[in-house]
């Protein structure tokens, strides 16, 4: 009996031991992909809201292509739809919270922009910062 209890004991240190030492989970991440511009508001509000939502517990990084670049721009509409929060005040938001908010250079190209033309805070994109911008998970949501 002796035994066993000794043993049960040295099992349950060893797990204590293993479970303590244990680093933590990492945060995992949410790409979110947004292509749609102004004239999509819904897209464009759902995607910005549901950033807003996720950065309360996860790492968030916003891709801005397509027709989603006139979103960003320094003169950009403040576009509004339904119950969201307005695109300049969810931006404002976003940038406080530190998101990461990234614009496809290429795309602005296309359209006769360039960064200076985009609004303060957000950067180009960085193909290594798609991969790097969070330890955990990615998952990715396309508006």
């Amino acid at each position: 009996m002796k035994r066993r209890t000794l043993l049960a004991c040295i099992i349950c240190v060893a797990l204590a031991a293993t479970f303590s030492s244990a680093e933590p989970v990492p945060r995992d991440g949410v790409f979110i992909h947004i292509s749609s511009g102004p004239d999509q508001a819904h897209r464009v509000l759902m995607a910005l809201n549901m950033a807003n939502m996720m950065a309360e517990e996860h790492d968030v990084l916003i891709y801005f292509d397509i027709d989603a670049i006139h979103v960003v721009l320094a003169d950009a509409p403040d576009i509004m739809y339904a119950h969201f929060p307005s695109s300049h005040a969810a931006l404002d938001q976003l940038l406080a919270a530190e998101v990461t908010l990234m614009v496809c250079p290429g795309c602005l190209k296309a359209a006769g922009k360039s960064l200076e033309d985009v609004r303060s805070g957000i950067r180009p994109a960085d193909r290594k910062a798609f991969f790097s911008f969070t330890k955990g998970r990615i998952l990715t949501l396309d508006y």
